[in-house]
């Protein structure tokens, strides 16, 4: 574990001890949950990093011990996919029609639910709640401000 300091360690032995009581206290978590155990500890691995690393798509198929997600999670650390601010920005201009900096509301939430990682409907609301997104009169959003405040993580 030479790449994990004692705090990151720490985290990653609470937060890994809160999903083993979730589970029943057997010393293990299900690989279905890793990606949120990653989540809590801050950061954000799309499904497809997570199940290429070792999470599983059904519960039951798979657990880790804490030594054995230790590696998992050093590995997981370096991966970089998450996106650059230009990335976002260049992925919302696509939804903007007239080059303003807007996107409606409604394509937004159109999108979310089905390109890439489909996301419910509640997710979609949290999300929006979160970064306290405001439409204009006209059911549009300042995208910019959006990506600044979702790049800006948890306060």
């Amino acid at each position: 574990m030479a790449n994990l300091t004692a705090a990151e360690i720490e985290d990653a032995r609470e937060v890994f001890d809160l999903f083993d009581f979730w589970d029943g206290r057997d010393g293990e978590v299900d690989a279905f949950k890793l990606g949120d155990l990653l989540r809590c500890l801050g950061h954000n691995p799309t499904r497809a990093i997570v199940e290429n690393n070792g999470g599983t798509k059904k519960m039951g198929e798979k657990g880790y011990k804490f030594e054995e997600f230790l590696p998992l999670y050093q590995e997981l650390l370096k991966e970089k996919d998450t996106g650059t601010f230009a990335d976002f920005m260049e992925a919302f201009k696509t939804f903007d029609r007239e080059g303003q900096g807007y996107i409606s509301g409604a394509e937004l939430r159109h999108v979310l639910r089905s390109l890439g990682e489909k996301l419910t409907d509640r997710e979609i609301d949290d999300i929006l709640k979160y970064i306290d997104v405001v439409e204009d009169l006209e059911g549009n959003i300042k995208y910019e401000e959006c990506v600044k405040r979702v790049l800006a993580g948890p306060n």
